[in-house]
């Protein structure tokens, strides 16, 4: 999966529409694999990333969890920590 394409479901506040098109663009341009798109395919690619958006809306809004939402802020930290060991220098 592409590591830009972040996880929707179970926030507080629940996922926007912006993060919605975010996801579902990164989505259509992983799956055709242009960042942008000819004139030629513009509207395709257009197209696509509205369906996926439309899609991705619908799972959100109908998937059912009893897990308590998870906090944005503490997961933003806590993916910047695991950034920081994955991508730290190796001690000589």
């Amino acid at each position: 999966m592409c590591r830009n394409i972040k996880t929707l479901f179970n926030f507080e506040p629940p996922a926007n529409e912006l993060e919605i098109r975010d996801a579902s663009l990164q989505f259509v341009r992983k799956l055709s694999g242009f960042s942008v798109p000819s004139k030629a395919n513009e509207a395709a690619f257009e197209r696509a990333v509205a369906e996926v958006a439309d899609s991705a809306r619908r799972l959100i809004q109908s998937m059912v969890t009893n897990a308590e939402p998870k906090n944005r802020e503490l997961e933003a930290i806590k993916a910047r920590e695991r950034s920081v060991q994955r991508f730290a220098a190796p001690r000589s």
